[in-house]
């Protein structure tokens, strides 16, 4: 029998966690994504308990224990247990009462059986208890050794009690399945993709962007495209060629996957398509403001640039903005023997202190222009030719220079 060893699991040795466990008094199980990822000895990054205590019970046995309890979505059953400072999301077991393809109004239950039947895929319904025992009532264990992503039940019925499912059986896929997808979910959620028009933006992109996190995220966006899927979602020509070369360098360099460098990279040069996806996804300022930067760049990098090439576009656009630039610029670059050099561009940028323009304007007044534009404007002009030189440090050399500006110039 398949069981989880806590003396080989870290996570399952963590004191704060045991406090916990100790505080529901046994009538806990683990559940979910940390059964899932430790089963395939992978990182477990959260941890989700489920409990047949109500809300109420679960925050009586934390506070008695001398543990926080926050309602953080009691209305769904939800108390995040706080020990040590380490938070922990407890639910009560639950069935749904009624839904409508975005949420759902749900009621408590005892049963661990109803609680696994509410749940999205069989691999995300494992449960575990503190000593390692593994409930499976969905034959998840066997879909997780096929590397198959099967929704628990009726397909259809799992859908359209929330749309969103659709996309995380694309987002699951592509990080925990092999070979095809499951030929009855794929075939439920193209009949259902209409469903996905009731979605908010944020709630897709979230699904959307961790997709593109997989580290080949390729074979499932073409199988989305080819269902009719992926144009519900962004209705575009897309440049999956380009995306797919970003894929395999960073798989080949050992870059971590971004995905809104690869959502980017997808998109292409379509400065209104990038504020329309940055809209639609209800994307935050600082990713609205990246993605259409890099659609509307002009810049012209190639991969053979001189050093002090790249110190210039360092200086102008700085480090990320420089290096978000060449990652793309690479993906389109059908020429797999310029990677070195591509490479080495990033590493420059990321080696070189940025130093600052060592002028400011009261050095320009200083030197008898009066208080106004054209203070800017002198200052604009050596400091092109300090770029220009390399951004040298030569005092003498930027005073003499600055002489010569304000001297041709007329005021």
């Amino acid at each position: 029998m398949t069981k989880l060893d806590p003396q080989r699991t870290p996570w399952m040795q963590a004191r704060p966690l045991a406090r916990v466990m100790a505080a529901l008094g046994g009538e806990a199980r683990y559940v979910g994504g940390a059964v899932r990822n430790t089963l395939m000895g992978r990182e477990v990054k959260d941890i989700d308990i489920a409990t047949p205590l109500v809300p109420q019970e679960v925050t009586r046995r934390l506070e008695t224990a001398g543990l926080k309890a926050v309602p953080t979505g009691i209305e769904h059953g939800t108390i995040t247990a706080v020990a040590d400072g380490e938070p922990y999301e407890v639910t009560t077991l639950r069935r749904d009462v009624e839904t409508d393809g975005r949420r759902a109004v749900v009621a408590f239950a005892t049963d661990w059986k109803e609680d696994a039947a509410r749940r999205d895929f069989t691999i995300n319904a494992l449960y575990a208890t503190a000593d390692g025992e593994i409930f499976d009532y969905h034959n998840g264990l066997a879909d997780l050794k096929e590397g198959r992503v099967r929704f628990v039940g009726d397909a259809v019925t799992r859908i359209r009690e929330d749309y969103l499912r659709i996309l995380r059986l694309f987002r699951f896929h592509a990080w925990y399945g092999k070979g095809e997808i499951d030929s009855v979910a794929l075939k439920a959620s193209a009949a259902e993709k209409a469903g996905l028009a009731k979605l908010s933006g944020e709630r897709i992109a979230q699904e959307f962007l961790r997709l593109l996190e997989a580290e080949n995220p390729l074979p499932v966006l073409r199988t989305m495209a080819a269902t009719g899927i992926l144009s519900e979602i962004i209705p575009a020509t897309l440049d999956m060629t380009r995306l797919e070369r970003l894929c395999a360098i960073d798989a080949n360099n050992f870059f971590a996957p971004d995905p809104v460098l690869r959502l980017a990279a997808l998109l292409g040069h379509d400065e209104t398509l990038a504020a329309s996806v940055a809209e639609r996804f209800r994307l935050s300022n600082k990713d609205r403001a990246r993605l259409e930067d890099l659609a509307g760049a002009k810049e012209k990098i190639v991969s053979y640039l001189t050093p002090h090439e790249v110190r210039k576009f360092v200086y102008r656009l700085g480090v990320d903005r420089f290096s978000d630039r060449v990652s793309l610029r690479w993906a389109a670059d059908p020429k797999a023997s310029n990677a070195i050099q591509w490479r080495a561009l990033r590493e420059v940028a990321k080696t070189w202190p940025r130093p600052v323009f060592p002028l400011t304007g009261r050095d320009v007044m200083n030197a008898g222009v009066p208080e106004g534009p054209l203070v800017g404007q002198i200052l604009s002009e050596v400091e092109e030719w300090w770029i220009d030189a390399d951004f040298t440090d030569d005092e003498f050399s930027l005073a003499e220079r600055l002489k010569a500006v304000v001297q041709a110039t007329a005021y």
